[in-house]
C-alpha cells in the first residue's frame, strides 16, 4: 500500500512537472490593428503556469489531509478539518483520487482561481511600441539589464545612459518596448527612444516650470557647445556656459552637467539651454552678502580672473572687481599685462563699491607708498633734472625723473618761438631729456618742466641785435589778410604788414606776394618787448619812388599802360616803373566806341596825382578826346583864316574904290570946272 502511494505521487508530480515546464506557445503574429496577436497564447501560458501552481498547492493540502478533494468548496474560505470529517471522513493518501484531481470541476474551485489570480500578479502585461518603467538590476562595462516585471529581463547599451553618469543599481529609468523577444528569445528595450518620444513635452514642460534638467554636452559648435537633453540636441551658447570667462571649450566635452532651458522656437524647434543661470541666482546671492561686508579701505585677496586694455577684473570669491589701469601702478602702464597675469593671486585695496550696480573699484598701487613721498626734499624751482619721455601729446611730454613722479613740458616750453609747433618735433617717447623746473607743487604733486630755458633768452639783447632800421633776412612761417608772419631767428618773430610790402602794388593777400618757408628781406621797423614782437617791412629796403612818379605822372602826361584786371568799379591799369594806375569805366571807352579788355595795351593819360595816398587816376578815353579836340580847333582854326584875309581885302578895296572914286571925281569936277572956264572965255 504503501509503495502504491509513492508511485502514485512520484506520477502526479511527473505529469505535473511536464505541465509546468513545457508550456505550449503560440506563433506571434499582427493582427488587423498593427499589435502582436500574442494575448492568447500569453494568457494560455499563464493559465498552464497556474495550473501547474494551485495542483501543487492542492496536492500539497490533500496529502497533509487539510483538504478533501472529493468536498465541495462553495466559497474561497476553506472549511475547518472537523466540519469536513463529520460529512465525509478524510481519505488517505493511498486514496487520493488523481482523476478527480484533473477534472474541471477542480479548475472551476474558489481556491483553484485564488491561487491562479496570485501568480498573474507577479507577472506584468506590456505591448510593444510602448513606454515602460523598469528598474536596473545589473550593470556591466557596456550593457545595462533592467526589470520591466515581464518574464525575461531587457539589455540595453550603456552608451544610451552616458548622459547619466551617476546611474546604479536600484534606479528606477524608463525604456521602450521595441520587441518581446527576439531571435534569441530576449526582451528588446531602448532607454533612448523612450526619452524621445516625449522629450519635446519634458522641454517645454522645463521650461515653463524652470525645472533643473539634466544633460550630456556631445561637442563643440560655432559660439558654443550642442547638449543632448532628452534625446534632443539643444544649443548651449559659450556665455552660458559659466559666469567666468571661458578660455577653453573643449574641457567641457563628454561632460553630464545640469541646465536650465532659456529659450524654445517652437517652429524650428530649436532649444537653448544655460548652465550659467543656475549659479547667477547662488553668486547674486554671496555678492549681496560678501558687498554687505565691505568697508572702504579694506584689503582682500583675489584672483586675476580678466584682462582688458581698460583694467584688470579680480574674483574675490563669488564678486569682481575692478582695478583701473590707473590704479595698477604709481608708473606708466601701457597694459595691464604688464604687471599681472591670468589667475595670479594678489592683494587689492577697496576704494569704492556701489550697493546698487554691484560694482567695486579695487586698486593695487595704493597698498605701497607714493613715490612723491621719496622725493628729494631739497629739489627746487630752477633746478636742472634728467628724465624718460614715457607720454607724448600734441600739447606736449610728460618726463618721468622717478618711478611715479613725473613732469609736463609744454610744448610752449620747448622753444622760445612763439611759432606753435607740436611736441613730437622736439622729442619722442623713449628719449632721454634734460629739463629745468619751472613750477614744483609737492601737495598736488605736479611738476612742470622746460627745455626751452637751458638756452639764453634771445629777446634780451634785442635791441642790440635788432636795433631800429637794422636789415636781415626772414623766414615767412604764416600768413593773415592782414600781412606776414616771419621768423627772423628762433624765438624772434615779427610782422610785415601788408601796407609794407610794396610800394607800388596794389596786394590784397600776402600769397600774391610771397610763399611760407620762402626767405624775404627784411627791415626793423618798430620793436615791442612786451609782446616780444618786432615790426618789420620790406618796401622800406628801397627809396620812396613816389618822389620821382611825381615829376614823371604829371597831370596830362601821357604814358602807355596795359589793362591787367578789369572790376564793376573801373580797372587797375599796370604803367611804366612797376606803379600802377586807375581807371573808371567811362575812361575805359576807346575811340571806337568798345571798351578795353585785360591785357589790352593803351595809352593812358593821368588826369590826378595823389602823393599822400599813393594813387595816380588815368584816362584812356581823355586821350582820343583832347586830340579830336585839338584837331577840331585846328580845323576851325584853318577855315577861319581866309575868311579874316577876304574881310581884309574887301575892306582895303572898299576903302581904295572910295578914295580913287573921291579923286576922280575931284578930278572931273577940276576938269568940267576948267571946261567951264574955257566956255567962259570963248
Amino acid at each position: 500500500m504503501t509503495e502504491s502511494k509513492g508511485k502514485a505521487t512520484k506520477s502526479a508530480k511527473t505529469e505535473k512537472t511536464e505541465k509546468t515546464e513545457k508550456p505550449v506557445r503560440k506563433p506571434r503574429t499582427k493582427t488587423s490593428s498593427g499589435k502582436p496577436e500574442d494575448e492568447d497564447g500569453k494568457n494560455e501560458l499563464i493559465i498552464k503556469d497556474a495550473t501547474g501552481i494551485v495542483s501543487e498547492a492542492l496536492e500539497n493540502d490533500v496529502v497533509a489531509g487539510n483538504v478533501d478533494p472529493s468536498a465541495e468548496i462553495t466559497s474561497g474560505k476553506r472549511e475547518p478539518k472537523s466540519e469536513v470529517s463529520e460529512k465525509r471522513s478524510a481519505p488517505t493518501n493511498e486514496e487520493f483520487d488523481w482523476d478527480a484531481y484533473e477534472t474541471e470541476e477542480l479548475r472551476a474551485s474558489p481556491k483553484y482561481v485564488e491561487y491562479e489570480s496570485m501568480y498573474d500578479k507577479t507577472l506584468s502585461t506590456i505591448a510593444v511600441d510602448e513606454v515602460v518603467t523598469g528598474t536596473v538590476i545589473q550593470m556591466t562595462n557596456r550593457e545595462v539589464v533592467i526589470n520591466i516585471g515581464y518574464k525575461s529581463e531587457g539589455v540595453v547599451s550603456l552608451n544610451e545612459f552616458r548622459y547619466n553618469p551617476g546611474l546604479k543599481v536600484g534606479d528606477t529609468v524608463e525604456v521602450y518596448v521595441e520587441s518581446q523577444e527576439d531571435k534569441k528569445g530576449q526582451l528588446v528595450l531602448s532607454h533612448k527612444k523612450a526619452r524621445a518620444m516625449n522629450s519635446w513635452d519634458r522641454v517645454n514642460a522645463a521650461l515653463t516650470n524652470d525645472e533643473v534638467i539634466t544633460g550630456y554636452i556631445k561637442c563643440r559648435t560655432k559660439g558654443g557647445m550642442i547638449v543632448d537633453v532628452f534625446g534632443i540636441e539643444a544649443f548651449l551658447p559659450g556665455s552660458q556656459i559659466d559666469v567666468k570667462p571661458i578660455r577653453d571649450y573643449d574641457v567641457f566635452v563628454n561632460k553630464t552637467m545640469e541646465f536650465k532651458v532659456v529659450k524654445i522656437n517652437q517652429e524650428f524647434k530649436n532649444v537653448v539651454v544655460s548652465h550659467k543661470a543656475l549659479i547667477e541666482a547662488e553668486l547674486e546671492q554671496q555678492k549681496k552678502e560678501i558687498i554687505a561686508k565691505l568697508e572702504k579701505g579694506q584689503v582682500l585677496e583675489g584672483t586675476v580672473k580678466n584682462i582688458t586694455s581698460y583694467g584688470v577684473f579680480i574674483d574675490l570669491g563669488g564678486v569682481d572687481g575692478l582695478i583701473h589701469i590707473t590704479d595698477l601702478s604709481w608708473g606708466r602702464v601701457n597694459h595691464p599685462e604688464e604687471i599681472v597675469q591670468l589667475d595670479q593671486k594678489l592683494n587689492v585695496v577697496i576704494l569704492d563699491f556701489d550697493d546698487d550696480k554691484k560694482r567695486i573699484a579695487l586698486g593695487l598701487k595704493q597698498l605701497t607708498p607714493h613715490p612723491w613721498d621719496s622725493v628729494d626734499p631739497n629739489l627746487k624751482v630752477g633746478d636742472k633734472v634728467k628724465g624718460k619721455v614715457v607720454v607724448m601729446a600734441d600739447y606736449g611730454a610728460f618726463v618721468e625723473i622717478a618711478t611715479g613722479v613725473e613732469g609736463l613740458i609744454h610744448v610752449s616750453e620747448m622753444s622760445w618761438s612763439q611759432h606753435l609747433r607740436s611736441a613730437q618735433e622736439f622729442m619722442k617717447v623713449g628719449d632721454e631729456v634734460e629739463a629745468v623746473i619751472l613750477t614744483l607743487d609737492r601737495t598736488e604733486r605736479k611738476m612742470s618742466l622746460g627745455i626751452k630755458q637751458l638756452k639764453p633768452d634771445p629777446w634780451q639783447n634785442i635791441d642790440d641785435k635788432y636795433s631800429i632800421g637794422s636789415k636781415h633776412t626772414a623766414k615767412v612761417r604764416n600768413f593773415t589778410n592782414f600781412g606776414v608772419f616771419v621768423e627772423i631767428e628762433e624765438g624772434v618773430d615779427g610782422l610785415i604788414h601788408i601796407s609794407d610790402l610794396s610800394w607800388t602794388k596794389k596786394i590784397k593777400h600776402p600769397a600774391e606776394f610771397t610763399a611760407i618757408d620762402a626767405e624775404i628781406e627784411v627791415v626793423v621797423l618798430e620793436i615791442d618787448k612786451e609782446n616780444r614782437r618786432l615790426s618789420l617791412g620790406h618796401k622800406q629796403l628801397e627809396e620812396n619812388p613816389w618822389d620821382v612818379f611825381e615829376k614823371l605822372f604829371v597831370v596830362d602826361s601821357i604814358h602807355e599802360g596795359t589793362v591787367v584786371e578789369v572790376f564793376d568799379k573801373g580797372a587797375i591799369v599796370a604803367l611804366p616803373y612797376g606803379v600802377e594806375g586807375f581807371v573808371t569805366p567811362k575812361h575805359l571807352v576807346k575811340e571806337d566806341g568798345s571798351v578795353a579788355k585785360v591785357e589790352e595795351k593803351l595809352m593812358f593819360k593821368v588826369i590826378e596825382f595823389n602823393k599822400s595816398a599813393k594813387k595816380i587816376i588815368v584816362s584812356h578815353s581823355r586821350v582820343f578826346e583832347d586830340e579830336r579836340r585839338a584837331s577840331e580847333a585846328q580845323v576851325k582854326k584853318a577855315e577861319a583864316e581866309p575868311v579874316k584875309k577876304s574881310t581884309r581885302k574887301a575892306k582895303s578895296t572898299i576903302e581904295k574904290t572910295t578914295l580913287g572914286d573921291i579923286s576922280e571925281l575931284a578930278a572931273l569936277k577940276e576938269e568940267m570946272e576948267e571946261k567951264q572956264n574955257k566956255s567962259t572965255k570963248k
